[in-house]
């Protein structure tokens, strides 16, 4: 049986007792663990040189990292991923940064990756890659002779063209996707993003299958919405009731109602927006002044970008000065904690709350939102504020949604969250329960990689049923539905592109 090999640009083992991964780490992680195989990427470490890989194996789970030298951390890393692609990729051109040498770097790194994976590669392994970090991974790949199936998961939202084409290099990273046998994103819009920059531009054309061809090639571009599993999440959520950050909370706001909110320090997850529309509450309600409390987990990310220094600083300078406007001897309207904890703790502080506050402005698909929800008491559940910007709101629709940047409307979905019958929101609540056990992980993990496995084999077929084609100059029939020379769109392209 092909072995499955998952390469991300962190290897972050999520071990019990640790502090909680990021979304990809524990989706990966999850799915990883029940098929076994090998995950390959970044140790975290900072190198002096170039090093030959580290192996070391968990269960059925072999793990293999490299590290990174300080001019590619800066410039793969820090530079082009980071801080051109991420701002761009959540749709803040503002604080998107470009540089070629940063470019040139991101490059390097993936070429110089992809050759160490290729020394591991057996001919009947299956490439799972993830992420924006290694957009051009199957292109490296495919340049040293690597003919497996690789699929790429994007994790992060996908800009709308218009958007993209303020990174420079756009067509070419675009290109380079294309050498993916299937490309994945979260929901239905981002991927309609990535066909209408293909269509729009003249570069390829899409099918009702599901199928593109494009820069010459055949893949397979979806939607798959990457899950949990919510019962695993309900049974921790309720044993780990009794850990100390736990009971402490539960001392300290003994019959206030609690909002709970946890995010990486990130200015996609709209936090600023979030604490002054909880201000807006406690200010056109004074009624829950003194009976509600929001309690922000945010565990600080990427410490030596001086953007997100920014966003510490001005979220620091909120709490502080809302906490001032409505703070009383026994009552703290924020409780903001900049540390980071164990995933099962919380899931049960999801569980101590009455109401689950994720309003990014831009997100993927967000996790903690279905962990919010598959960690309440059936019986007494708590009610979700979701920003309609984050691809869960497509899987959650017993979640209040609302615009993050709506402080109004977002102030009323709390109010409302708070005070909701009880009956009502059992209801909403077994509806996002149906959702999330419909569409659990193994159900994303299964999904991406039957298609990968089905595609690499018609790609394979269909590229040479071209080949065939361009050498004879006949029609030589598609194992699918598919012509064989590219769309003539070029004067339409020249016009997009100038």
């Amino acid at each position: 049986m092909s072995r499955l090999i998952v390469v991300s640009n962190r290897v972050a083992p999520v071990q019990e007792g640790r502090p909680a991964a990021g979304g990809l780490a524990i989706g990966v992680l999850d799915a990883l663990k029940e098929t076994g195989g090998v995950w390959f990427g970044w140790s975290g470490e900072i190198v002096n040189q170039s090093e030959g890989p580290a192996f070391e194996r968990q269960g059925n789970v072999t793990y293999v990292t490299v590290g990174l030298t300080r001019r590619d951390y800066d410039q793969y890393y820090r530079g082009f991923s980071n801080a051109t692609l991420w701002p761009t990729f959540h749709y803040r051109t503002d604080l998107s940064h470009y540089d070629r040498q940063e470019y040139a770097g991101y490059l390097r790194v993936n070429a110089s990756l992809a050759k160490q994976l290729k020394t591991l590669l057996a001919p009947d392994d299956i490439v799972w890659v993830h992420d924006y970090h290694l957009l051009p991974f199957a292109a490296a790949l495919r340049e040293i002779g690597v003919t497996n199936p690789i699929g790429f998961f994007l994790h992060i939202p996908f800009p709308v063209p218009e958007m993209l084409r303020t990174v420079p290099p756009h067509e070419e990273l675009i290109k380079a996707m294309c050498s993916f046998d299937v490309v994945g994103f979260q929901t239905h819009a981002d991927c309609q993003s990535f066909v209408d920059y293909i269509e729009r531009g003249g570069f390829g054309m899409h099918s009702d299958d599901g199928m593109l061809h494009a820069f010459d090639r055949m893949l397979k571009v979806g939607a798959y919405p990457i899950g949990i599993y919510p019962d695993a999440i309900a049974k921790a959520a309720e044993q780990y009731t009794d850990r100390k950050p736990v009971t402490a909370l539960r001392e300290a706001t003994r019959e206030r109602r609690l909002i709970m909110s946890v995010d990486r320090l990130d200015y996609s997850k709209g936090l600023v927006e979030r604490f002054q529309a909880f201000e807006r509450l406690l200010a056109d309600s004074p009624q829950w002044q003194g009976k509600v409390s929001l309690v922000q987990i945010a565990p600080p990310t990427r410490s030596d970008v001086q953007t997100y220094q920014r966003i510490r600083q001005t979220l620091e300078g909120e709490a502080g000065r809302i906490n001032g406007r409505f703070a009383q001897m026994d009552w703290t309207p924020i409780q903001y904690l900049n540390r980071k904890y164990e995933r099962n703790v919380l899931m049960a502080l999801f569980r101590l709350s009455q109401v689950g506050y994720v309003t990014p402005l831009r997100d993927g698909m967000n996790l903690v939102a279905k962990e919010y929800v598959a960690s309440q008491d059936p019986q007494d559940p708590g009610v979700l504020v979701l920003s309609q910007f984050a691809g869960a709101a497509e899987q959650l629709p017993g979640a209040l949604i609302v615009n993050p940047f709506d402080l109004v409307q977002m102030a009323d979905a709390l109010a409302r969250a708070l005070s909701m019958p009880l009956d009502e929101r059992r209801a909403r609540h077994a509806d996002m329960m149906t959702q999330l056990r419909a569409n659990d992980l193994s159900i994303w993990r299964d999904a991406f990689l039957g298609d990968l496995r089905r595609v690499s084999t018609v790609a394979s077929a269909a590229r040479r049923a071209v080949e065939l084609a361009e050498m004879s100059r006949v029609d030589v029939p598609l194992p699918f539905h598919y012509p064989v020379e590219r769309p003539a769109r070029v004067a339409y392209r020249s016009e997009y592109h100038k």
